[in-house]
């Protein structure tokens, strides 16, 4: 069975509704990111970032997969697929993909603030303050800030190596480490580039399809089943 590996970024998602990290100027939903996304942030106020993060939860909870999330669970009834996503919403998973990376987090669960693989399923969108783990520290979102290591990406960077077809989906491949998974797959594999500013973003030896991610995943995916 052909190896798919499928990478995602904030495009797939904002056309579920929700809004990207730079939407503008840095900006995330009116807050600069170095306020709400940081290590340093959370130090300084972690009443705001909580409650931040709480919104961002409620949104994830009310948006819904789209038709390009529900393509990508239909190559798996001809390939083996991994999903490599950037961005921290379960939307992969209520589609229905059954092999998921999350390189940057996942909004719906929390973690220690003392030791970041102790992690816990949040009940709801709301984690409050004064929640805590079972070494007694303050439970934060489960999401990679600015200036934190990113754990999964070696475990990503294994199924790039190994890849027959690599699909990227809604990322200008600018945000290291992860846009540096492209240069992992082999020079054989096929790789297609889905995303409405695809002709200006620099990338060799891979298709472009200039379309938002609703309107190009479910005939690519077509595509790959009958081919």
């Amino acid at each position: 069975m052909k190896k798919i590996v499928v990478f995602t970024g904030a495009g797939i998602s904002a056309e579920s509704g929700l809004k990207t990290f730079r939407d503008s100027g840095g900006l995330w939903e009116g807050y600069n990111v170095y306020d709400v996304a940081t290590p340093e942030a959370w130090r300084r106020d972690p009443n705001l970032v909580q409650n931040f993060y709480n919104e961002r939860r409620k949104s994830v909870l009310e948006a819904e997969p789209n038709a390009a999330h529900y393509a990508l669970v239909k190559l798996e009834e001809k390939y083996d697929v991994t999903i490599i996503t950037q961005n921290v919403d379960d939307l992969h998973e209520r589609a229905g993909s059954s092999k998921i990376i999350h390189l940057h987090g996942l909004i719906t669960k929390s973690q220690s603030d003392k030791n970041p693989n102790l992690t816990y399923d949040i009940s709801g969108w709301e984690l409050k303050m004064g929640e805590s783990c079972e070494l007694g520290s303050q439970l934060r979102p489960h999401v990679v800030w600015f200036g934190e290591a990113v754990p999964m990406i070696e475990k990503a960077a294994e199924k790039c190596y190994v890849a027959d077809i690599f699909i990227v989906i809604g990322t200008s491949l600018q945000v290291y480490p992860a846009a540096g998974l492209i240069d992992l797959i082999p020079g054989k594999a096929q790789k297609f580039l889905v995303d409405p500013k695809a002709m200006e973003i620099s990338a060799i030896n891979i298709e472009r399809i200039p379309e938002s991610s609703v309107a190009a995943v479910p005939e690519l995916v077509e595509r790959l089943l009958n081919q």
